[in-house]
């Protein structure tokens, strides 16, 4: 199953005019603050990422959902799962993570659409175990991961951007929906 449909969101695979709102999304420096560096990404590497994304579908059997309002039809941005490839120390765990344009924001959307997709990944994907990594100081995602249940397992460093992460775990074994 790679389509989720929640009360207010369909959890979908990426559809070509998705690029656009996406890229906008990702040109805006408030919803990149806590993203690497903080850049915002253009147009080309919004494409790149949802190529990339796709390929970790086909092959890893999960990946990032497109986040699509079931009112509208807006891509209100992503959630899902992934491979945290970045960060070495803690594979071969898998991550869930979410990123919601700034107008989709405070409604609630990100807890929806995580708690869905950790439901996919314990019902769908047979997953036992899934992460979350959030920068220190996010209190967004902080409240999310809360919300989802997860506590914190360790903080460690950016290996390439050198700020403070926090590893959140979930034991799905034990996860109540």
């Amino acid at each position: 199953m790679t389509e989720i449909r929640t009360p207010r969101l369909l959890l979908r695979r990426w559809h070509d005019d998705d690029l656009v709102p996406m890229a906008d999304i990702n040109a805006d420096p408030r919803v990149m603050r806590w993203i690497d560096d903080g850049s915002v990404y253009d147009l080309d590497h919004t494409a790149e990422a949802i190529e990339r994304r796709e390929e970790e579908w086909d092959e890893e059997g999960f990946g990032l959902f497109a986040v699509e309002l079931l009112a509208s039809g807006e891509l209100a941005g992503f959630t899902g799962l992934s491979a945290p490839e970045f960060l070495p120390g803690v594979r071969p765990a898998v991550a869930i993570s979410w990123r919601l344009g700034a107008q989709f924001w405070g409604q609630g959307y990100a807890s929806e659409a995580a708690q869905a997709t950790l439901e996919f990944a314990l019902q769908d994907r047979g997953l036992d175990h899934v992460i979350s990594i959030s920068r220190a100081g996010d209190a967004a995602s902080e409240n999310v991961i809360r919300k989802l249940g997860m506590v914190l397992e360790r903080e460690t460093t950016h290996p390439v951007y050198g700020h403070p992460l926090r590893v959140h775990t979930i034991d799905l074994t034990e996860y109540q929906a």
